[in-house]
């Protein structure tokens, strides 16, 4: 098994009110993710995700913050649905409906979410249509530049970058040095 390292990138800025958050701002430990809704590994992650939250409890806090890549044609637009998901209080919705539904993010499959999530069809469109999101998601994307993220999923523990395999084993182990 590889042994994880760290690089000393921090995350910048500092977890704020505008993140999206699982768990208390209490907890020992805080995972970010910077994800691609149409990357294969952040879709990877999502389980890893669940068991580390499973395990961890309230000692973690979960954080999401968009990285579209650019070879992603629907990344970007899949961001901004899942914040105008997250304006009417769905985005942990999108999150999975996006993650599950990967191989058809086209803007007119999004639009299917609209029924089976409970949203305010106009809203949605209007809200994507009029890119009512676009800097939402420029400001995570660059705030992943200014961290040192360059793909994804890319994590960071308490503030600083984990280098590590991306293997559950090896992201709990990190976790639980964190936790120490």
């Amino acid at each position: 098994m590889a042994k994880a390292t760290r690089k000393r990138e921090t995350l910048t800025p500092e977890i704020n009110d505008r993140d999206h958050i699982q768990g208390s701002s209490a907890a020992a430990i805080t995972l970010v993710e910077f994800g691609d809704f149409e990357c294969p590994y952040s879709a990877d992650a999502v389980d890893t995700i669940r068991v580390i939250q499973r395990s961890f409890g309230p000692r973690l806090r979960f954080v999401f913050r968009h990285f579209p890549l650019d070879k992603h044609a629907h990344a970007f637009g899949a961001a901004e649905a899942a914040e105008a998901a997250g304006a009417q209080g769905k985005f942990w919705e999108m999150y999975e409906w996006l993650f599950a539904h990967q191989g058809t993010l086209a803007p007119s499959q999004i639009q299917r979410s609209v029924a089976s999530l409970g949203l305010d069809r106009e809203r949605f469109h209007r809200d994507l249509s009029g890119h009512v999101y676009r800097s939402r998601v420029e400001a995570d994307r660059h705030s992943g530049g200014e961290s040192g993220v360059s793909g994804t999923p890319t994590f960071f523990i308490n503030g600083v970058r984990y280098d590590g395999e991306g293997n559950l084993d090896d992201v709990m182990a990190a976790l639980r040095h964190s936790d120490q």
